[in-house]
């Protein structure tokens, strides 16, 4: 019994979509970026839904924090500066698709 329980478990969580985790607050930080960096300028803040929950000058010490009051995945970490090209990144290749 309780091996099916685990597996359930298990099987719940790897049908989740990853884009899925988090969607809400990274939505919630693009929305109000302008907002947010007016407030937190180069902080790390913590989103949990659409609040921001604590703001810390590094990444280690906003991740300590959070766990204290929340499950791993139910939270964002987020660096908050102005711009588009803070929160995405490109990579670049030398492949080539034939």
């Amino acid at each position: 019994m309780q091996i099916l329980l685990i597996l359930h478990t298990f099987c719940s969580f790897i049908s989740t979509k990853p884009s899925a985790m988090l969607e809400k607050e990274f939505k919630y930080y693009i929305d109000n970026q302008v907002k947010l960096v007016e407030k937190y300028n180069n902080k790390y803040i913590v989103i949990v839904g659409n609040d921001v929950i604590g703001a810390y000058d590094n990444e280690i010490k906003a991740y300590i924090e959070s766990v204290k009051k929340y499950k791993l995945g139910s939270f964002l970490i987020q660096l908050c500066k102005p711009g588009k090209e803070n929160y995405t990144q490109t990579f670049h290749s030398r492949a080539i698709f034939a």
